[in-house]
Order: structure tokens, then C-alpha cells, then sequence
């Protein structure tokens, strides 16, 4: 595919409506293609997923039909069930303008509803990245109005406007590096907090057979129970985590978590408390 470099806008680019040449499949790679796009994008699982599908049915037409018969019926005996995403339909020409900017190297004007903030905010926006994680698309760039890089939900954004201005991504800028240890998403201010939570014998196993996150260790103790220590930049998000458990789960440090959850959970209590005569 030939990539052409644009002096004003300084970056590569793919030119107009560019045809791949014929590629060969193996029956493999015929069938993991059919089964994640139908799977992934079935159901409204993942936004903005039709080119990907579009391109399998380009796949699946070309192939034999003695073929073609054989891969159906594997691909409808396997299953992928992702968490509930939001489809975010009505948000289809927002995502593509990003993208278009992105390519472009252009500023994009955004009027966000901001949940942290309790308000719709405008910002302009230099987008770094798009990406996927769990339920949505986010948007990850410098704003004008925090002077700083930062995410934002593309579910969130009521308004968007492309703006002249062109800027050039910080040479060093990586999400790895912006995320540093996140639990998901948003990295709080602050170094890194070492979370110790010892989790019962019941839900042990469970917790152990997923990697939740890049710097957690794992000790189980003699009677089942299980020590799940963990690096995170902030404490906000990994609380929610924990909170899911509920009474299999307990921090043992650091005390500004224990007393974040306590507080939560007095909060639980007192929301499904009867009233009072």
C-alpha cells in the first residue's frame, strides 16, 4: 500500500479509495476472521465495526462453496461474549471526524459533558490517540482548557468542529507512558500506591485465573485465601473493582483505600437501611 507524505501537513498519508491486491487465506485464517467479526461486531459489541465486517464478507464470498459451508457451520459453534459496550450509533460522524483529524494532524473543537467536572465543558482538543477499552471509544489528547493531556469519552462529546490549526504529537507521547499504572483509564496525580487485598477462599481461584493487571503478584495462602498485590497510579478506580467482590474482599493497605471503601460501604448500608417510623 503506498503511503504518501504530505509536506504541508507533514505526516503520511493513504491516498483516495486504495484497493489491496488479491491476498491467500489459509482455511484458518478464513475462519478466525468470519468467527471475530461476526462475534465482536455482532449485537452492537464493538462501535464502528462494519468496514471489519464488510471486509469478511469480501473474504467469505471469494472463498469455494464446499468451503465457505464448512467455515459457516464452525463459525456458528464458536462463541466470544464480550461486556456490554455502548453502541453509540448516533455518535458515528464525532468518531469519524477524530479519525479524520487524527490523519490530518488538525486541532478539533469539542463541547464535552464532563463528569468529573458536572458540566458541559468546551475545549480544543490536539487528539494523540482513539482507543477502545472495555465498553467504549475515548479520545486521548492535549486540551487547551486542562493545558494537559487528557481522555475523554467520545460518547460524551454534544459538539465537534474541525478547526486550520495543524500540531505534531510529542515525540515522546506513548499510552503506556500517559496511562503509567492506571487501573483502567485515568491516571491520578501522585506516585504510584502498592494495594494489598486478600481476597476469601471462595472467590480465590476466580480472581487468580484473570491477568487484571501488568504489575499484580499473586500468593496464595495456606487456608485458600489469596494476597492480590498491586502497583496503581490512583486509588479511585481500583476501588469500584473491589467493591464487586463485596465481603470476599478486603484491603489490607494502604489505609487511605480501607477508609475510602469503609466509607462507601456505610453509605451502601445506610441507602438499603428501612426507613425509620
Amino acid at each position: 500500500m503506498p503511503l504518501v507524505y504530505d509536506d504541508q501537513k507533514q505526516h503520511y498519508h493513504i491516498p483516495g479509495n486504495y484497493f489491496l491486491p488479491p491476498t491467500n487465506f489459509t482455511a484458518e485464517e478464513a475462519l478466525a476472521l468470519l468467527v471475530l467479526c461476526h462475534d465482536l461486531g455482532d449485537r452492537r459489541q464493538l462501535p464502528f465495526f462494519e468496514p471489519a465486517q464488510s471486509a469478511v464478507l469480501k473474504v467469505a464470498s471469494s472463498l469455494p462453496q464446499r468451503l465457505r459451508e464448512q467455515l459457516r457451520l464452525l463459525s456458528d459453534s464458536i462463541k466470544i461474549r464480550l461486556e456490554p459496550a455502548n453502541p453509540l450509533a448516533e455518535h458515528r460522524p464525532v468518531y469519524q471526524q477524530l479519525l479524520d483529524a487524527l490523519s490530518d494532524r488538525v486541532s478539533v473543537r469539542i463541547r464535552y459533558h464532563s463528569l468529573a467536572e458536572g458540566k458541559v465543558i468546551s475545549t480544543r482538543l490536539h487528539p494523540y490517540r482513539l482507543l477502545f477499552s472495555r465498553r467504549s471509544w475515548y479520545v486521548i489528547g492535549r486540551s487547551s482548557l486542562h493545558r494537559d493531556t487528557r481522555t475523554f469519552n467520545v460518547g460524551r462529546i454534544r459538539k465537534l468542529e474541525v478547526l486550520d490549526d495543524h500540531y505534531q504529537i510529542p515525540r515522546g507521547f506513548s499510552l503506556d507512558r500517559y496511562l503509567r499504572n492506571a487501573w483502567h483509564l485515568i491516571p491520578e496525580p501522585g506516585p504510584d500506591r502498592e494495594v494489598v487485598i486478600r481476597f476469601s477462599k471462595m472467590v480465590a481461584q476466580n480472581v487468580a485465573e484473570v491477568v487484571w493487571h501488568k504489575t499484580q503478584r499473586l500468593a496464595f495462602l495456606e487456608d485458600g485465601q489469596l494476597d492480590f498485590r498491586v502497583k496503581v497510579s490512583g486509588l479511585g478506580e481500583i476501588s469500584w473493582w473491589i467493591l464487586g467482590y463485596g465481603d470476599q474482599a478486603e484491603v489490607l493497605q494502604p489505609p487511605e483505600l480501607r477508609a475510602l471503601l469503609a466509607g462507601r460501604a456505610a453509605g451502601m448500608l445506610a441507602r438499603y437501611q428501612p426507613p425509620t417510623p
